[in-house]
């Protein structure tokens, strides 16, 4: 329960614009925050794993 309501107080307009910060749009997840995927990094994770983010293939050497 207390995920939602944190969710939903990110998504509100803050008072002074720097009180803003990011959450995962699929897990709420407030850390490990990627700004280039919109995502944090578990779920930036899976999804390339699954192969359903574009551009993104896993590095090997």
């Amino acid at each position: 329960m207390a995920r939602k309501s944190l969710e939903n107080k990110a998504a509100r307009e803050p008072k002074f614009k720097v009180r803003r910060y990011n959450r995962c749009p699929l897990c709420g997840r407030p850390r490990g925050y990627i700004r280039m995927f919109n995502m944090c990094r578990c779920c930036f994770r899976k999804l390339a794993r699954e192969g359903k983010i574009p551009g993104v293939v896993k590095s090997s050497w």
